[in-house]
């Protein structure tokens, strides 16, 4: 029975891994799943930001066709949102005056128009437009 027991023993011996590998098939897995989470949380955070900029560039469009839509008189600075369809997406206008040293008061014709719009009261999600509505009537 001595026999076979050290026998068994000795064959189980040789037959396992070691500690030290065992370790280092941890550690190689480790680094690896490390780096594919990371590649994925960049991969969410760059869909995300893509979904942003495709959302608000159309969200300006329509905003700016709004603006340029109304005579230069009836501009004014003012802010709101998108309603229920784009929810969290703001935006607001600002209309200054501009200062021009030219003849013939060029500058009561022309007037800058800044568009800034936001998702979700983000620092990092904000995009701007600027445009400047010029009228010959003097509207």
């Amino acid at each position: 029975m001595r026999f076979l027991i050290r026998e068994y023993l000795s064959k189980k011996k040789g037959s396992g891994f070691t500690f030290l590998e065992v370790m280092v098939a941890v550690a190689i897995l480790a680094i690896t799943l490390t780096a594919v989470l990371r590649s994925q949380s960049q991969s969410v955070s760059l869909a995300s930001e893509a979904k942003f900029y495709t959302t608000v560039t159309l969200l300006a469009q329509g905003k700016m066709a709004e603006i340029e839509a109304k005579d230069l008189g009836a501009l004014s600075s003012e802010s709101g949102d998108f309603g229920e369809d784009f929810p969290g997406y703001t935006w607001e206008v600002t209309v200054d005056n501009v200062s021009l040293d030219y003849p013939d008061n060029v500058s009561d014709h022309l007037r800058q128009v800044t568009l800034a719009l936001s998702w979700e009261e983000s620092d990092h999600y904000q995009y701007s437009l600027k445009t400047y509505r010029f009228s010959p009537k003097g509207e």
